[in-house]
């Protein structure tokens, strides 16, 4: 049962059972999301419901990017499949192990396609305490072997009611779930900040080497927003034609290989030193430069390129060249990864700001070659047309970003030691080997 399977002594008083049971206890039930015959992607819309699909399954949360919509009316009309605050769904195939808590503000989204919802009921376990549980590495490998399927694994209804439950009385998971829960939200703190100053700092480039807008503000005979003025003089207050059209005076039409390069710098296996953390196109999220998961590269077995602290690394094979962070360290990287620098320190906002934007994407899709997996080259990515500014304004964006870079770099180390922290812990407490301690709770503060 799951004592055996979480390797501790189980406290007498703990329940060993299932988790079709508690959910059967509690009044909920398993189910599967709903049949591609009863929703077809047809019917998405841009504005509507919320459907979870396996790709926006996290770490025990939803992650919204790219997810799809469907009418309030088809929502309805499927309802024994929309969310409750308490659920947990389930990728029921491919990644099986992939689980997300349903948290109050995805109340009433939708358990779409592909995913299986959990649902506890109540009275008899906490939620939380019950996502962190079926989190263990024993329960998650008992998932994975018993999910069927030649080649690709597949959970069903019969599967999860049979995964093995250490049940604890409700105040001890509750108890379990807060302290654990407290690392869990420091986590996600950390990740709503750095979204939150990737997104003024796009916004900022945007507004400086895109829209123009200190420079449409002189000419317009008013005071650059929210820029001091020593910034705000370092810009013209006039337009000049170019090859590209309009550009700011004094400002050039060049190419991205003007102020950055490619470094190429391979290793083979041999030369790797160990403990080297190992980043793949896989660890790199969509459209973040928050690169918040890595390997260790004992496992490396073929030649990769090496990288620096604070170089940019950009996917290049379709469809990943959406894939654009900076490193938090020296490491080593598939060489599906492009590693670029500027030319001086100067430029490093200026580069990263192109390297994760939308016309670069489209740009390096349209000229990317190869008939079964596209790719591009830095001689593509060089030949990119942009409008260079003069190096003072370069520098004063730089010096603005790399704050925001060192302060997403610190909670990403942050995080990774809070995982671990997590991580070592969640057997101990699920064993009962540890009983909760409010020291854990600190950790998080």
């Amino acid at each position: 049962m799951a004592g055996d399977l979480i390797n501790g002594e189980i406290p007498d008083h703990w329940e060993f059972t299932t988790l079709g049971d508690i959910c059967q206890r509690g009044g909920g039930n398993i189910q599967t999301g709903p049949f591609g015959s009863q929703l077809h992607a047809s019917d998405y819309v841009p504005v509507g419901v919320p459907s979870i699909m396996p790709t926006n399954i996290g770490e025990n949360r939803i992650v919204e990017d790219g997810i799809v919509r469907i009418t309030e009316e088809d929502a309805n009309r499927l309802g024994q499949h929309r969310l409750r605050a308490g659920d947990i769904i389930y990728s029921r195939r491919g990644d099986v192990e992939k689980r997300a808590l349903i948290r109050e503000r995805e109340e009433g989204w939708f358990c779409g396609t592909g995913c299986l919802k959990v649902r506890l009921g109540s009275g008899v376990v906490d939620p939380l305490f019950t996502s962190l549980f079926l989190g263990h590495p024993a329960i998650r490998e008992w998932i994975v072997r018993h999910a069927v399927g030649a080649t690709m694994p597949n959970l069903n209804t019969t599967i999860m009611s049979a995964v093995p439950f250490a049940l604890p009385p409700l105040a001890e998971q509750k108890a379990i779930a807060a302290g654990l829960g407290a690392l869990d939200d420091k986590i996600e703190l950390n990740r709503r900040m750095n979204a939150t100053l990737e997104a003024m700092a796009r916004a900022l480039f945007q507004s400086w080497f895109v829209d123009f807008d200190p420079v449409r503000a002189k000419l317009d005979c008013r005071l650059p927003a929210a820029l001091d003025p020593v910034t705000a003089a370092l810009f013209p207050d006039l337009f000049q034609d170019s090859e590209i059209g309009p550009i700011p005076s004094g400002w050039t039409a060049g190419k991205l290989g003007d102020i950055g390069t490619n470094s190429r710098r391979g290793v083979q296996p041999s030369d790797i030193a160990p403990n080297t953390p190992y980043i793949a196109l896989e660890h790199m999220p969509r459209r973040c430069i928050a690169l918040g998961n890595w390997d260790d590269s004992a496992d490396v077995a073929s030649s990769k390129s090496s990288f620096k602290k604070g170089e940019i690394l950009f996917g290049k094979l379709r469809p990943y060249f959406h894939k654009v962070g900076v490193a938090p360290f020296d490491g080593v990287c598939s060489t599906d990864i492009l590693v670029l620098a500027p030319k001086s320190p100067e430029w490093f906002g200026f580069l990263l700001g192109h390297a994760s934007s939308d016309e670069l994407i489209q740009f390096t899709d349209l000229a990317s070659t190869g008939t079964k997996m596209p790719r591009t080259n830095w001689s593509d990515v060089s030949s990119f047309k942009v409008t260079l500014p003069p190096k003072p304004i370069s520098a004063a964006f730089t010096r603005i970003i790399q704050p925001m870079a060192d302060l997403i770099h610190a909670n990403l180390h942050q995080s990774r030691t809070l995982a671990t922290l997590r991580d070592t812990l969640l057997p101990k407490l699920l064993s009962g080997e540890l009983s909760v301690d409010r020291q854990i709770s600190s950790q998080a503060r």
